[in-house]
């Protein structure tokens, strides 16, 4: 009976362990570049990360808030008809070719910044028969009811003008360098990247690291000890660099209790950062 007590202690103290054991990790990282050989990944802190990484980064996207479109065009300096134009189409660069095809002549006659484009582009006898504006600003003041009458008639016929004369609209973009909002627009996406990029690793650190590891010359690294479940081998947007490689590793593993999981860090499992920045 003794003996028999303490063969089923065991066998409950062998079970207990299995289900809360640990297991090992052990990788080797290369890089390959275009035309050459594997070159190992000397030197190198991997993080062995709770959650992956890319997941990480999206999420601290999410909860920094990325600019809001909409909150940007309300608080440029332009005029009200512009920013009620640019809420309506789905474009932020208005000297890209092909612009002029999202532009009506009623869009011409209505937004300042059109208008001006448009005179400016066709002025200096570049199109002939535009009509030409008889009101003075002079007479704004001295003579509203004449000016009210002849902006009238200009913008009447500069309607019917540009109706039968589409083709007069293309080229304004040209013009439109000085109020275009894309470059502002760039800025404020590129600055929200930087700063997801700046707190990511600091976020992947302080809350979901089970451990990190320096590979040695041969790029191979080794863990022991770690409990079981799913982990992600990270190199937390750093690049490992060979040739023409850029590349960073967000790898999923599962760690089983009592078992070494082995596995090869390389191009096919990681993402080349150069060639994103390319596309």
């Amino acid at each position: 009976m003794c003996i028999l007590a303490g063969l089923l202690c065991l066998v409950t103290a062998s079970g207990i362990y299995a289900q809360g054991g640990t297991g090992a990790l052990e990788f080797t990282a290369k890089v390959t570049p275009t035309a050459a050989k594997a070159e190992p990944v000397r030197d190198f802190t991997f993080y062995l990360l709770k959650k992956s990484y890319d997941d990480i980064v999206k999420d601290l996207d999410e909860r920094d808030g990325p600019p809001s479109r909409e909150k940007f065009i309300d608080e440029l300096k332009i005029s009200a008809e512009l920013r009620e134009w640019l809420h309506k189409h789905d474009t932020m660069d208005l000297t890209l070719p092909g612009f002029d095809k999202l532009v009506t002549p009623e869009d011409v006659l209505h937004v300042p910044e059109f208008l001006l484009a448009y005179q400016r582009s066709n002025s200096g006898g570049v199109t002939n028969g535009i009509p030409k504006p008889k009101f003075r600003e002079l007479d704004k003041k001295e003579n509203p009811t004449r000016y009210d009458k002849q902006k009238l008639e200009y913008m009447s016929a500069l309607k019917k003008f540009v109706e039968a004369h589409p083709e007069t609209v293309a080229g304004m973009e040209l013009e439109l360098d000085g109020v275009n909002p894309a470059r502002k627009w760039a800025e404020a996406q590129g600055g929200h990247r930087r700063r997801v990029q700046q707190l990511a690793p600091a976020e992947a650190q302080t809350k979901y690291l089970a451990a990190k590891m320096d590979t040695d010359l041969d790029g191979h690294a080794r863990l022991a000890g770690l409990a079981t479940g799913v982990y992600w081998i990270s190199s937390l947007g750093l690049t490992a660099s060979a040739g023409d490689a850029r590349l960073q590793w967000d790898v999923p593993v599962k760690i089983e209790a009592g078992q070494t999981l082995q596995i090869e860090l390389t191009n096919l499992n990681a993402t080349d950062n150069l060639s994103s920045r390319n596309k």
